[in-house]
Formats: structure tokens, sequence, C-alpha cells
């Protein structure tokens, strides 16, 4: 995958497809929010007559509404760090090298290499498909070092000082050949490869023009994946089963690489065998690194994993359904006000009770207490029973709410560690089946439907855990069902997605099944799948998420509305990472740079830059380009190109209204001078002489309306425009300026479509 360019640097850009047939011509900005009719159903507040687009308009905005005040409130979890213990021989949770598509420099490779140790024979075998093919696939279970083993095969082949590059796990193999993506002497990797999309299914021809055409290039691909994929037949040649390292060899190893003093027997005995106990080569690592810093007591710690001992020893007593049924509600709604949780719980308890009305096994033998009448219950102290339902696993704690309940604590259930939390779900997926998974996915469902933000966020999070361990089922039952459901439910499908992101092998599912919902499968999932495409889905896969919301943007009012919706939040999420704000703009600049003039496509791409440029922070009303021309250096060069296309446009009075607004927000700030004159000039170097007398002329207009008529603002204006008047045009240009309107300039900020 090429990184994102200047728009003559070759960015490889998805091509946009053939309109839909739900797509639509584009509207004119001061029509664009007539209302249309939609082809959705009766929702069910309408039984008897058709829903309109301004009714699913207001459900959206209500959806985004959510994923904005949860991004605002976990923007840490998506930009943060990812649960990549075992992927790689490296320590912590820092995400393993390549995760995300992009360059894998010498350094980090090496630094995720520091204690490999090859396993054998699947290492050799590996690496003479790869010298021989130039192509090899490493299949097995996850947490086994694949991820470390194609680093390690490209680097023997290539050199310890090779840049590799990662690849998206969501490309076709059978198109690589043939794409820009594959260069002469290049290493690539495609991490937790997911397969073809059912319409591009791999042929073996495909797979053997790939070999040759890397062979060609002198170049190595090394693809991980599960096991399934050995059972694929156009794969089957290339396939080594992988496995990790003898956990004691490995242990040994990397002591002898840190040089530690030796233990006494009888600890270096119970170490080992801790060490052999141990399936995944990271933990394995952990436990090394940790004992020459803190001693061999804390090396044990590290490898006994108290928490599972803990709470499969709570499953080993067989746990009555009062006592189960709580922890198990507790597992998707950690964290809720306990008042809400109590009313939930007792919904589960319905939901069980209906089940087992219909005949069915019950879910776990009732304690002396169930068969008391209904006085009874109400006199049992259901909270204090805590203290003795889950010693050691959960706790209370008063935290404050959200919004306006922000000033006021409030007691919550929640589990001593987040690692109990996801050994429970654990637990509840090996030891009990259909009897209670049925009811509890009946009261989730409930949960997704009728639930309040802060109970679906974590309803998400239960189901992320979930997917660990039954993906297929988490997807056919819950995913697929929420999809194309009522707004809450389509949040719900999105936050799962997001949380999902926080395992690696999880995230490349995550992302599979977005773009299976772009693709034919209806307005609500082409909808869900722009809302997922953001936060944390977007920021690891972010070429991928750009083109699949470029894709969606081309199509239907309603799609192409949340398409732009998702653009504008992924460009708020990333306000804070440089790297990626900019890789945004300039995709936008490619994107337009690519259209035709007067073309439909352009006509999409000014309107979503028109609301890019208008968008305001997540957690302030201050417009976010003012906050990149102050902190994110280059930004003003991108800018400045793309306000230069959008006043070229019909969509020019947003335009200048949008920089009007920046400069206000920038009056009092010195420091942002010099981008601010950068800004002009790469406006100035894209206008023609008389469009930029033009802009000068309207933009001095404009400063006299009373929202920006405050004092710096005309002076900063100056400073964008004053030093370059009377300089030439860059190039041969079109000399026709269009008249910038000087009517009322719009005050939504956001980037909502006006």
């Amino acid at each position: 995958m090429a990184d994102v360019t200047d728009p003559d640097d070759g960015l490889d850009i998805a091509p946009v497809p053939a309109p839909h047939d739900d797509a639509e011509p584009p509207v004119p900005d001061d029509l664009a929010s007539t209302p249309q009719a939609a082809d959705e159903g009766a929702g069910p507040d309408r039984p008897a007559e058709r829903r309109t687009e301004p009714d699913e308009r207001e459900e959206d905005d209500r959806g985004y509404d959510d994923l904005r005040r949860v991004h605002q409130l976990v923007n840490n979890n998506f930009y943060g760090v990812v649960d990549a213990t075992g992927a790689a021989f490296g320590i912590g949770a820092a995400p393993s090298p390549g995760l995300a598509p992009g360059t894998i420099e010498p350094e980090e490779a090496g630094r995720a290499l520091r204690f490999y140790l090859p396993p054998q024979p699947c290492f050799d075998e590996a690496l003479d498909k790869l010298r021989e093919n130039s192509l090899v696939v490493l299949t097995g279970q996850d947490g086994s070092g694949r991820g470390a083993g194609s680093l390690a095969l490209l680097r023997e082949i290539l050199g310890d000082a090779a840049r590799l590059r990662s690849l998206s796990p969501a490309n076709a193999l059978a198109d690589l050949a043939a794409s820009r993506d594959l260069k002469p002497g290049q290493g690539y990797v495609i991490l937790d490869y997911v397969g073809e999309l059912p319409d591009r299914a791999v042929q073996a021809y495909e797979i053997g023009r790939l070999s040759e055409e890397l062979r060609r290039k002198g170049s190595y691909l090394v693809v991980t994946a599960a096991d399934t994929t050995r059972r694929r037949l156009a794969l089957r040649d290339h396939c080594v089963p992988w496995h990790a390292p003898d956990p004691v060899e490995l242990f040994q190893h990397c002591r002898e690489m840190l040089q530690h003093a030796p233990l006494a027997p009888d600890t270096e005995r119970e170490l080992l065998e801790r060490v052999g106990e141990q399936r995944r080569p990271g933990d394995v690592v952990a436990a090394a690194v940790v004992l020459p810093r803190e001693g061999a007591e804390q090396a044990l710690d590290t490898l006994r994993d108290r928490y599972r001992e803990r709470v499969q020893e709570w499953f080993r007593q067989q746990p009555s359904a009062d006592d189960l049924l709580p922890l198990a509600a507790l597992a998707f709604l950690e964290g809720v006000p306990e008042r809400t949780f109590e009313k939930e719980c007792a919904a589960l308890a319905a939901h069980v009770r209906n089940w087992e009305q219909s005949g069915e096994r019950p879910v776990a033998e009732a304690d002396d207490e169930t068969g008391t009448p209904p006085g009874g219950a109400v006199a049992r102290q259901s909270r204090a029973r805590w203290k003795e339902r889950a010693v050691g696993l959960v706790t209370t704690e008063h935290r404050p709410g959200q919004g306006r309940d922000a000033g006021r604590s409030e007691r919550r259930l929640v589990f001593t560690s987040s690692r109990v939390r996801e050994l429970v779900i654990t637990e509840l997926h090996d030891l009990y089946g259909y009897e209670l998974w049925y009811p509890l996915r009946q009261w989730l469902g409930d949960l997704a439907l009728r639930g309040d933000l802060d109970t679906r966020t974590e309803v998400a999070r239960g189901v992320a855990l979930l997917a660990r361990h039954a993906l297929v089922e988490v997807d056919e039952n819950l995913l697929k069902v929420w999809s194309e459901g009522l707004t809450n439910q389509r949040v719900t499908a999105a936050l799962t997605l997001q949380f999902m992101c926080d395992v690696e092998h999880l995230a490349p599912q995550a992302l599979n099944i977005v773009v299976s919902w772009t693709d034919n499968s209806g307005q609500g999932r082409a909808v869900t799948a722009a809302m997922a495409l953001t936060g944390r889905l977007g920021s690891l896969y972010r070429l991928d998420a750009l083109n699949g919301l470029w894709s969606l943007a081309q199509r239907g009012e309603r799609i192409a509305f949340s398409a732009r919706r998702s653009l504008v939040l992924l460009l708020q999420t990333a306000e804070h990472d440089p790297e990626q704000v900019l890789f945004i703009l300039r995709y936008v600049r490619t994107v337009i740079a690519r259209t035709g003039p007067g073309s439909r496509e352009r006509s999409i791409a000014l309107r979503t830059t028109v609301q890019l440029l208008e968008t305001v922070g997540l957690e302030t009303a201050e417009p976010v380009t003012a906050a990149l021309l102050r902190t994110v250096p280059d930004s003003a060069r991108h800018l400045g190109s793309l306000w230069a296309h959008v006043l070229h446009s019909g969509n020019r009075s947003r335009a200048v209204g949008a920089l009007c607004r920046t400069l206000v927000q920038l009056r009092d700030d010195p420091s942002v001078t010099g981008a601010v004159r950068e800004l002009g000039e790469a406006m100035r170097s894209a206008m023609t002489g008389r469009q930029w007398a033009a802009l000068c002329h309207h933009l001095s207009i404009a400063l006299k309306h009373p929202d920006y008529a405050i004092p710096g603002a005309r002076q900063l204006a100056q400073v964008l425009l004053g030093s370059l008047r009377g300089r030439a045009p860059a190039g041969p240009r079109r000399t026709t300026a269009h008249h910038i309107s000087t009517a009322p300039f719009p005050t939504a900020q956001g980037g909502r479509s006006k």
C-alpha cells in the first residue's frame, strides 16, 4: 500500500465505482436540506406510512451525536495502546509492527525481534518457501509469534537494515500482482489476513502470477493467517504451519541476553515449571525481562496470572443462578450506575425465566433462596451479597456521571481489574452453552435497542471481548442484526467494531466485516459501516477507511451524508495525531485533483471538503482548521489548496465563512503568523489573478459582518493577503473569476450539510 502523498505523487486511491441504483444527482447547497422521499420501510412509530428522509436524517444525526460523545470520552482508547501480548516478541502493550499498514522502520522491527528465537523446523521450512516462491503464508494460532516470524523471515533475506512494508489485511491477493503496490526489492507483510470478499475469490492462477511478479521484482511477501487458510486450495502450497518456540528454551535464551544473577535451585525450578505452561512467547519474554529488574517473585507473579486463578476457582464452585446471572450481566455492564445495573440484571433474570418456562433445561441449579416467595426475595440484602458473591473479582466505586451529572458521583460495580472482565467472559463462553447464551443474547439485543449511551457503550465493550472467543456467533447473531436496525442498534454495532480493534487479531476481522457491509448490503448497513470507519478502525486502516468512505459518498443522499459526517469525525478524532491529519488532507487534495471539472464526483468532493473546513473540535467550538494551523506543521499548505478549490465552486460562501471563523479564532495568537502567511501563499498559488483579487475584496467585506468584525481578525487577514498582493499567477490558469457571494454566512458549525 502506498502512502498518501501530494496530488502529483501517485496516490493509489481506489477508483470511484459507477453510481449505484440509489445514487442521486448532486444537490445545490441552498437545496441540500430539502426533504426527499426515502426508500426504507415504516419505522416502529409509524406502522401505517413510509418513513421519509427527514425521519432517517434525524435518526442518523442522533447516532452521530452519540458517536461524537463516545469519541470524546474514549479517544485515548481508540488512539492509545493495543493489546499486543504474544503477537510479537516485544514487551508491554505496544502494538506489533505492521498492525497498521505502512512502513516498518528497521529500528521498529529490531525492537520487536530483540529476544527472537526462531522456532524449528517451521522457520527453516518457511524460509525455503520464501526464497523459492517469494511468497509464504504462516498459519497457526493467535499468539504463536506469526507476526514476529514474518519480520524475522524478511530480515533474514533482505538484511537488518531493510525498510519493510505492511499491507492492509483487506488487500485482495489476486489483485496485488497487477497493482502499483509492489515495488522492486521490497519486503511486504500482511498480518492476520482474513481472506477475500465473496466476489473476489483467490484463484490458484492469480496466486501463481503474484508469486511470479514478486520474483521478477526481487521482492518478498509474508502473510500470516489462521489455521483455516490451509484448507484453501489456492494457497495450500504456500502455507507453513507455524508454532511458538519451546517456552523454556526461549526463557533461557532471554536470560542469556539479559545476563542476570543465578537463582536458588527451588526458585529456578518453580520458575521453569511456570514458564513451561506458557503458550504465548510474549508472556515468556515479559517474565524474563521482569526477572533481573524486580526479582524472581515478581517474575512468578507475571507468570502465575493470579486473576485467572481467581476467576477459574470461582467457576469451579459451580455458582447458582442467583450468583451466575449478576456476574454475567456485569461482564457486559461494568461501571454503569448501580441502580441501572440492578434494573438490567432483573431484565436478564426475566429472559432466563422465560427461556426455562419454554421447557428447556435451566441455566443453573438454584439455591434455596430461589424458591422463596416474592416477599422473601425483596427482603434479601442483594447489594450486600456482592461481598460474598464474587470476593476478589468485583468491587464498588463512586464515579461521577457525564454531562449534567458530572458533578455528582454515584456508586458503580466494577471488576477489580480489566483482565477479570475478559476472563469472566472467557469462562462463560467455555463452560456454558445455549441455555445461557440464548437468553443472554436476547437481553443484549434489548440493551442495544433501548439502553442509554453509557449502557450501550459497555455492551459494545463486552461484545467485543466475546468476539475474541466467538467471532462468528457475534457477527451473525448480534452485529448483522444491529447493523440494519434502528439508530441505537447501529451505533452499538459500530462501537463494538471499534472496541474489537483493541485486539490485534480482531482488528482485521472488524475491517473485513465493515467492508462487507459497504457492498450492496442495504442502506442501514451502509450507514453503520460509515459510522464504524471512524475512531480506532479509521486510525489503524487509514487508506481503507478513506477509500471506503469516499466510495459511500458517491451513493444516495442518506448514505453520502453519513459518509461525509464520518470523514468529518475522522478529522476531529485525528486532531492530535499530526501524521493522520496530513494523511487525510493529502487524500482529499488528491481526490479533487483526479476529478474532472464539472463532474458529479468533483461536486461531491467539494461538498465534502467544505464540511471538513467548517468543522469544529470534538471538545471545543474552535474550528479544527485553527487548531491545525497552530499545532500541525505543513497543514497550512494542504488547507490552502483545499480552500482555493472550494472558493472556485458553488460552496464559496461557506468557504469564506469558514476562513473568517478561522481568522477570528487565531487573532490573538502571534505564534501562528507564519502559518497564516503560508496558508495565504498556498491559496494564492492555486488561484488566478482575478480570483485572488475577488477573494481580497470579498474577504474584506465579510470581515465587516458582526460575527467576524472582531479586533485582530482584520490584521490577521492582512497577513494572509497583504504580502502577496500584486504577485503574478503561478501558472497559466483560467482568468475568469467567480464572484464571491456576500450573502449572510452560515453560523452552524460541525460538519453537517446545510
